[in-house]
């Protein structure tokens, strides 16, 4: 089964600016894609950080002062892309990012069917 068809959340693309801090070091990153489970990242040339380490993703947002902030692990590494499995985020981020998803996909009962999937799988998980 191909990542595509395991995906269950949709990503959006987003072209913006993140950080991204590890226990190591912050990197200013470029966001490739982002869903209500993670987020890919353009990783600064020539920085590689180890997959499983954990981390956190601050994702400041243009048009406001609001700062979407999630801490996860990073799940991939490669070809100068990081990709971090959300693990927890707090009730104000989500709700901005549900709202960023929205307005990308442009259909608010996908956003609100990811919502309920995503809060099932923490429930069983």
């Amino acid at each position: 089964m191909s990542n595509t068809e395991r995906r269950q959340f949709a990503r959006v693309h987003f072209a913006s600016g993140a950080e991204l801090i590890t226990t190591q070091e912050h990197l200013a990153c470029q966001v490739v894609d982002i869903s209500l489970k993670g987020v890919l990242l353009q990783l600064p040339e020539g920085r590689t950080p180890t997959v499983g380490m954990p981390c956190l993703v601050k994702l400041p947002l243009s048009t406001s002062d609001v700062t979407i902030a999630m801490a996860g692990e990073l799940a991939h590494v490669h070809g100068g892309q990081a990709g971090v499995l959300c693990r927890s985020i707090d009730l104000e981020s989500i709700t901005h990012l549900r709202r960023l998803i929205e307005v990308n996909l442009g259909d608010s009962a996908a956003s609100e069917r990811e919502l309920k999937a995503l809060i099932a799988a923490h429930a069983a998980g």
